[in-house]
């Protein structure tokens, strides 16, 4: 149950903004974030707990013209960009962006 969402039975465990992520976890932590306007506001949580000692993993589009990733992405520990375009469950058609997974600690 060391995940957080709306729908999580625990009810404090449905808002991972009011969560202390490196607190919660017992080794790294993985991020998928919403890819809209507010991933801008899960990286900046992911590098505060990087900040703080954590280590988050994020998988993230490899938006590098953008503010947030130029806020967020560029210094951190390591950034391993995906060859190809992901594809999510049965769905027909792959991502129409590229991927990245960025290691902040």
């Amino acid at each position: 149950d060391n995940w957080y969402g709306p729908d999580h039975p625990n009810p404090s465990m449905r808002d991972a903004f009011t969560r202390d992520w490196h607190k919660d976890s017992s080794g790294p932590i993985w991020l998928n974030p919403p890819y809209g306007r507010v991933i801008k506001d899960w990286m900046r949580k992911a590098s505060d707990v990087a900040i703080d000692g954590g280590t988050v993993v994020c998988l993230v589009p490899a938006r590098t013209d953008t503010a947030w990733w130029h806020d967020y992405c560029i210094d951190a520990y390591e950034i391993r960009y995906i060859r190809g375009r992901l594809k999510f469950g049965n769905q027909p058609n792959s991502a129409p962006f590229p991927s990245a997974l960025v290691i902040m600690k």
